[in-house]
């Protein structure tokens, strides 16, 4: 049997889903897998992981992308709000600014450094490029 340097192969979901509707455990099917594929053999976790998918009505062998919702956090208006926060009170941690506004601190953290050009001084969130003043 040819086997692909792909470890994520519609060969190898066949075969999952085949031992999956056999009825074999998650740690048989892993033993399996290594006694076929060797080192193209998947973990033990990427097995469980589709397994349950199988046992939970999966049908399709197809990589399906995730749907991810659009980044609806970076505004207009949600900036200038962080803008806002930050020029009432420099010291205010990340975290305070995502839970008052209501979005994730990665969210915060990509609109200060580069929506509003900003770094942390001494625990002070200042632009990067200072006015004279």
């Amino acid at each position: 049997m040819s086997v692909s340097l792909n470890v994520d192969t519609i060969e190898h979901r066949t075969v999952k889903i085949f031992f999956v509707k056999d009825g074999l455990t998650t740690h048989e099917i892993h033993s399996k897998f290594i006694k076929v594929y060797r080192d193209y053999s998947h973990s033990f976790l990427r097995i469980k992981e589709w397994g349950a998918e199988f046992k939970n009505g999966r049908t399709s062998l197809e990589y399906e992308p995730l749907e991810r919702s659009p980044k609806c956090a970076t505004t207009p208006e949600v900036i200038e709000q962080v803008h806002d926060m930050l020029l009432d009170e420099r010291w205010m941690k990340v975290r305070k600014i995502a839970e008052t506004i209501g979005i994730s601190k990665e969210r915060v953290g990509y609109i200060l450094h580069e929506e509003l050009d900003m770094k942390k001084l001494c625990a002070r969130w200042v632009p990067l490029s200072l006015p004279a003043d």
